[in-house]
């Protein structure tokens, strides 16, 4: 099995950034001619990305060319944010990039923000992958596949000739147990197991994260389990989301996302050291009972998380390249990850996949 990547950055966004990088990955695969290439560009090429895809695609001496655009990426040599670069990894002899069909299990989904529905997240196939992403939050987006812009503005590839295994970190600090909401209104949390949110929210706060008249709305959010509430923090069944308002008058919490009577809600706080250790945790997971060191992987992680919310360094490339050393690795930062939990399709916020994929 073939597979290395490429990593190329520069002042201005060229499509020769794109061939550079796909040359130096070709050299350090030791092939002639790949069988796909994962392309991820800089939100600098978003506007006109076909003219990279193309150079992209004869570098590689092939036409299946698959990736997004977005504000961030990286392979294992580095990470590249606010400056237009190009990211790839190519395939060679025993593996295939391709379309994923009815039969295809585990595939990898890219979409922009405005072509993910719950239809689609519902159709069969277990998707890992991100959101197409910039720093602005207004596109735009793009994603290709097969060397062309898809129409949709969404993919699905599979990587035949490998087993996948997929990980997920939430990368939060939980402040409290799930607790059963009794009241709401829209999208105000009023009461929480027989107590006003804002006092259970409150309770749960470090004694040094503000008062209940100056929260720090920012770094605390509310997570909605899925299923049973038994054991849903430690299997990662919940979605997350952000607190939009705390109100003093009749003591609710306004969520982003809407909820339930009888619903489970508990508080969380992102925090880089806990993200670091349910990174490293994850990986404790994935390779438990494994014998065999992946062949490459594929990650992404939130763009809330990497260097900017570690402090200097992305501590979640930093564990998986301590892990597996040397292993080729790809990735970019999205507006949102996708991964199989809980038995469906989620589209999540705030974490962190990785798909390590191993010889068959």
């Amino acid at each position: 099995m073939k597979v290395a990547t490429g990593l190329a950055h520069g002042i201005v966004a060229t499509p020769d950034l794109a061939a550079e990088a796909v040359r130096a990955a070709m050299e350090r695969a030791a092939i002639e001619i790949a069988h796909g290439v994962l392309l991820f560009l800089s939100s600098d090429f978003a506007g006109r990305p076909q003219s990279a895809i193309a150079a992209a695609a004869r570098a590689a001496n092939c036409l299946q060319v698959a990736g997004c655009s977005s504000v961030g990426l990286f392979t294992e040599e580095d990470w590249l944010l606010d400056a237009p670069a190009a990211a790839a990894m190519v395939f060679g002899a025993g593996l295939e990039l391709r379309p994923a069909g009815a039969d295809d299990d585990w595939r990898l989904a890219m979409a922009a923000p405005n072509a993910i529905n719950t239809a689609w997240l519902d159709q069969p196939g277990r998707r890992y992958g991100a959101v197409s992403g910039d720093a602005s939050g207004q596109g735009p987006y793009t994603v290709w596949q097969g060397s062309r812009l898809t129409p949709g503005r969404r993919c699905e590839i599979a990587i035949a000739g490998s087993r996948c295994q997929v990980g997920l970190s939430r990368g939060i600090q939980p402040l409290s147990e799930p607790c059963e909401i009794d009241r709401v209104s829209g999208h105000d949390v009023q009461s929480l197991d027989g107590q006003p949110a804002l006092d259970s929210l409150a309770r749960g706060l470090p004694l040094d994260a503000g008062n209940s008249r100056q929260f720090p709305l920012h770094m605390v959010m509310a997570g909605i389990v899925h299923g049973n509430p038994e054991n849903a923090l430690m299997e990662g069944r919940y979605n997350l989301a952000p607190i939009i308002a705390t109100n003093m008058a009749d003591r609710s919490v306004t969520l982003s996302a809407r909820v339930r009577p009888h619903d489970h809600l508990f508080w969380a706080m992102r925090q880089p050291l806990a993200a670091e250790r349910d990174m490293n945790l994850m990986l404790d997971r994935m390779t438990g009972d494994k014998m065999l060191d992946p062949a490459f992987g594929l990650c992404f992680p939130s763009m809330s998380r990497g260097a900017y919310f570690y402090g200097s360094a992305d501590r979640d490339l930093e564990a998986i390249k301590h892990r597996f050393p040397g292993m080729p690795l790809i990735g970019f930062y999205g507006n949102g990850e996708f991964a199989h939990l809980d038995g469906k399709n989620r589209l999540l916020h705030y974490s962190t996949v990785l798909a390590l994929h191993y010889d068959v």
